[in-house]
């Protein structure tokens, strides 16, 4: 009786408040009790059958103000504070407090999931910053020293006029600026592919697979091939291209860390709203219920926050056995709608 629904709760209260004022006028009459007697008994029936109403009102609204609780504790900041379960909450009303609890848990998490996510990619930036600056120290600071040693050497043979020796010393020097340019040109690289700028993200994806299948960097052993639609870099993009590009280059990284595959196979299409990249592998696959997108992990969770800022959605289709496939769809037009994440 206690979970009946507020309306009967209160439809109840006020017929039992009705029924009892009745019922006293009537027993004053058929009593042959006088006027001021009837009034004044009439008086104590009805404020002991309001005071009644009251409580029962009070109990049968004590579930929603509890839930007006929760809110004014969440809007001042308290994220743990829950609704309560009552034994006086009816269905409807104990289902919307379940419903704002599921909500909260989820807000919480969301919320956890991401200040892990910053401090992953914090991390991330500092370990990528002090490789590069690695790099830098062992490698190219060492290259561009000896290329100065060279030079110095080949100032050494002009002033002896050692034509042979100075010819020597020069070409060394051209062979280590050559080196040095091109580990500049990789790091460089490494942090923003150029060629998207220059030539589009066709390019870059084509450049990502010969990479790919020739540099031990990259994912050495799969061959990987990108088919396109003819006119897709003028319809995308250089916002949208960045982001389908690391998107295809963590996929093909999942493709040799995680998928053991030997081929993988890129596609790039575009309709008059969206484009669409598929990366395709022949690996060992995976259930996507086993790896969910909203892991902690940079790598689907990374793939999905990145095609967020662009208003697109992921999909991850795949089974044991059978490959994966990535596909990120971005629309080409400005778009109010959330991003979704679907998983197959």
């Amino acid at each position: 009786m206690l979970r009946t629904p507020l309306l009967i709760k209160l439809a109840g209260a006020n017929a039992l408040l009705l029924s009892v004022a009745t019922a006293t006028a009537i027993y004053a009459r058929n009593r042959d009790i006088g006027a001021a007697p009837e009034i004044a008994a009439v008086a104590v029936a009805f404020l002991i059958a309001l005071s009644v109403n009251i409580v029962l009102v009070n109990a049968a609204l004590h579930p929603i103000v509890m839930l007006g609780n929760t809110v004014d504790s969440i809007r001042h900041g308290d994220l743990s504070a829950r609704v309560p379960a009552s034994l006086l909450a009816d269905r409807d009303v104990a289902r919307v407090g379940r419903m704002l609890n599921v909500l909260l848990d989820g807000l919480v998490g969301d919320r956890a999931r991401t200040r892990r996510l910053a401090a992953e990619l914090i991390d991330a930036g500092d370990r990528e910053r002090a490789a590069i600056s690695k790099e830098l120290h062992d490698s190219t600071a060492q290259t561009l020293a000896a290329l100065a040693m060279q030079l110095s050497a080949a100032t050494r043979s002009m002033e002896e006029g050692s034509v042979e020796s100075l010819k020597q010393q020069l070409d060394g020097a051209r062979e280590l600026a050559t080196g040095t340019l091109e580990e500049v040109r990789r790091l460089a690289h490494s942090m923003h592919p150029m060629v998207l700028d220059e030539l589009g993200l066709i390019a870059g994806l084509q450049r990502l697979a010969r990479e790919s299948t020739t540099h031990g960097a990259g994912i050495a052993g799969v061959r990987v091939r990108v088919i396109a639609d003819d006119g897709v870099d003028a319809t995308i993009p250089a916002t949208t291209a960045s982001v389908l590009y690391r998107i295809a280059e963590e996929a093909l990284l999942n493709a040799r860390r995680h998928a053991e595959s030997e081929h993988v196979e890129i596609r790039v299409r575009t309709d008059a709203d969206t484009a669409t990249l598929e990366v395709s592998d022949d690996g060992v696959g995976f259930d996507p219920d086993d790896a969910p997108l909203n892991q902690t992990g940079l790598g689907l969770f990374t793939m999905r926050e990145r095609i967020a800022l662009i208003n697109g959605y992921l999909r991850v289709t795949g089974s044991a056995g059978g490959g994966t496939s990535v596909i990120a769809t971005v629309p080409l037009r400005s778009s109010t709608e959330r991003s979704t994440v679907l998983t197959e």
